[in-house]
């Protein structure tokens, strides 16, 4: 009998015990594949979400909000900031590219985004639309990939877009907001008496703001192609939709960031002297506010790489009890093997190999779990952040993985290997 044969014939024996360890190490291995992947994805991700846009012009308040509103359109913004302060970039010798950007609404959930057409050339290059063409008209929009697969839009298509930034349209969502909005109307009341306005006349501009919204419809000319990066989940239209929508006279009209492509770093660091915390305005380095995230999240990921030792330590354990289980089962077996000429190489191999094989098995059933759990988180992850997950993705992480599990399987071979190794084959026997 060949030793494969003979080690899977003993696997197969304590077919349970073999089981439980083999679930133990693919669990492993899966939630070390899973945490790779997300990690590698959220750090290529966030590099790569802003573009050739190294600086960021908004309302003063917290630099990390406004990268990530601006860019992989997260959170909300920080304020709204002069419209001359556009004309003020522009003006700059120092900069190449400046687009000002107007948010604050939203179509079930996704943002809407008023961005000059420019924009995308810039960041893309001359890529051409999945479908129809550029907007250029106020209430035109251009759609993208993620929001026309979810939402089932098409060229042509008619909406009305809502009031705020909200992250989903579920009904719960919408039951709670109900609610709030019941107990909350005693309160506005008292504020409005407080300021002199009647209850009324409070309703009376909500509603209004609400029906302003409802009575502006936005008609999708256009659908991005796949791009990989936060774009794919949002509504773009002209800059002046919300001047629109609100029908805000020239002197009120604001803006909610600038994106800035400078000339140069210096030009960069230039810009940033002149315009930050002046009037309420911040302008903040798009990579430095991105690398504090990153950093935020390798905090995270040290945590993770805690429970991870863990669980390799309760793999390796597992493995040894296993082959500590067969040792005490096969004592007799083994000996018998060596009165009929077996080596002592071959005893060692005979309990090495079964490690190995239950290692093997549970690595193969790991990776396929990670990557299994990679590709039914990845929507999950890109509605909420933006990052796009590669669950088919083969990293240099994915070697180090698997040499690792083997090694461990390896190393809890040795020792029940090494005492069987030593026995004498009569001391084997008659045990």
């Amino acid at each position: 009998m060949s030793l494969f044969k003979l080690t899977l014939r003993n696997l197969l024996h304590r077919r349970f015990l073999s089981l439980l360890t083999v679930c133990a190490v693919a669990v492993t291995v899966a939630f070390i594949v899973l945490l790779s992947l997300s990690r590698q994805s959220v750090e290529q991700g966030a590099k790569k979400g802003y573009g050739p846009f190294d600086l960021v012009i908004g309302a003063a308040g917290s630099e990390t909000q406004l990268v990530l509103n601006t860019f992989y359109h997260i959170g909300a913004p920080t304020g709204n900031i002069p419209l001359a302060v556009l004309d003020q970039v522009e003006q700059d010798q120092d900069v190449d590219k400046a687009f000002a950007m107007t948010t604050g609404d939203n179509y079930k959930g996704f943002p809407i985004v008023g961005m000059d057409s420019g924009y995308f050339v810039t960041r893309y290059g001359d890529r051409n639309l999945q479908d129809g063409n550029l907007y250029a008209h106020t209430g035109e929009t251009i759609i993208g990939s993620y929001v026309a697969e979810s939402l089932g839009l098409h060229i042509g298509d008619t909406f009305t877009g809502a009031h705020g930034l909200v992250q989903g349209d579920s009904h719960e969502t919408a039951e709670a907001e109900h609610t709030e909005e019941h107990e909350e109307e005693h309160e506005e009341d008292h504020a409005a008496e407080a300021a002199g306005d009647s209850p009324d006349e409070a309703h009376d501009e909500e509603h209004g703001e609400e029906h302003a919204h409802e009575s502006f419809q936005y008609t999708v000319v256009g659908i991005l192609p796949a791009l990989n990066t936060p774009d794919d989940r949002a509504v773009f239209t002209t800059v002046d939709y919300a001047w629109a929508v609100h029908g805000l006279p020239p002197e009120e009209r604001e803006i909610t960031a600038v994106l800035v492509k400078p000339a140069s770093l210096l030009g960069a660091h230039d810009l940033k002297e002149v315009l930050d915390g002046s009037n309420g305005v911040q302008a903040a380095y798009t990579s430095q506010a991105v690398s504090d995230v990153l950093n935020a999240v390798d905090q995270g990921a040290q945590l993770l790489s805690v429970l991870t030792a863990l669980c390799v330590i309760l793999a390796a354990i597992a493995i040894l009890l296993s082959l500590i289980a067969a040792v005490g089962e096969r004592t007799k077996d083994v000996g018998l093997l060596r009165l009929l000429g077996k080596s002592r190489a071959y005893v060692w191999l005979t309990l090495t190999s079964e490690g190995l094989l239950v290692t093997a098995t549970g690595l193969i059933a790991g990776l396929l779990l990670g990557h299994l759990g990679a590709f039914l988180l990845k929507d999950a992850l890109f509605a909420q952040a933006g990052i796009q997950i590669e669950p088919y993705q083969w990293t240099p992480d994915h070697w180090l993985i698997a040499a690792g599990a083997l090694s461990i399987g390896l190393l809890s071979s040795l020792g029940p290997a090494f005492r069987m190794y030593r026995m004498h084959p009569l001391a084997l026997f008659k045990s």
